[in-house]
This record gives structure tokens, sequence and C-alpha cells, in this order.
């Protein structure tokens, strides 16, 4: 007796995903495990608030040295012109002279983001707390 053959409608492979998709898992988990993770330290932007409305004079020992940026990128410290890749040295300078002074960053929002940024890591590596305070120009 003869075998008769049967023939489907069409040749139609079926592939098996299985292996692949075990290889795009295993190949997740790796990644993931041997990933690194970065802890960046960022820059506190955060204004600070009004000063109070009341006349009462700050207390002797509370002067602030005040590092200002203009929209040119023209440093001053304490309203002094100096090279803002010298504003540590003055700043340190007028602190021999006030010592327990505050420093105030304040930046022009024209000013380069490059100075704002040097100069607060400079301040910051220096061990020297300072607060940023960025001018608007209104006019």
């Amino acid at each position: 007796m003869r075998r008769a053959r049967r023939t489907q409608g069409g040749d139609e492979g079926e592939v098996d995903m299985t292996p692949m998709l075990d290889i795009v898992f295993i190949m997740l988990i790796f990644f993931i495990v041997t990933a690194t993770f970065l802890d960046e330290k960022g820059i506190d932007l955060t204004q600070p608030p009004p000063p109070p409305e009341s006349d009462v004079p700050p207390p002797p020992g509370a002067s602030a040295i005040t590092v200002y940026v203009d929209g040119r990128n023209f440093c001053s410290v304490d309203g002094r012109s100096t090279g803002c890749d010298r504003v540590l040295l003055a700043v340190e300078r007028l602190l021999a002279e006030k010592p327990n002074a505050a420093v105030i960053l304040r930046m022009d929002e024209k000013a380069s983001h490059q100075n704002l940024v040097l100069i607060k890591d400079g301040l910051d590596q220096a061990g020297l707390p300072s607060k940023i305070e960025i001018v608007r120009n209104t006019g």
C-alpha cells in the first residue's frame, strides 16, 4: 500500500523565539549588575529669603563679602574689580580682615554659567560657605 504525501498549503517555518529571549534577559541582567551609579554633587541654586522689613541693624560680627559677576562677565569683590580667576584670593584676603564674614555670590542672569561654577567650586574647595543670588535686570 502506498502512502500518500500530505502537502500543506504553503511552506511556513516557525521560528522559536525562546532562546533569543533568554539571551536578551541574561544580557539585561548582566548590564544591570555591572552598571556603576555615580553620586554627583549639585549646586544649591535656591535664592535666599528676602530680608526682613524691620530697621534693626545687623550684629557687628555679621558682615558679608559680596562677589558680583555682571552681564559682561566682569568680577568684583566688595566693589573692587578683580579678575574672575583671582576672586578666591581676594575673598581670602578680605576674610583675614573680617573673620566670620558670610560670602554672597551675586550673578547677573546674563553672566556665564562657567564663572558661577568656577567661583562656587573654588569657594567650596577652600571650605568657605557661600550663598548664590541671581540678579535679574528689570530695565
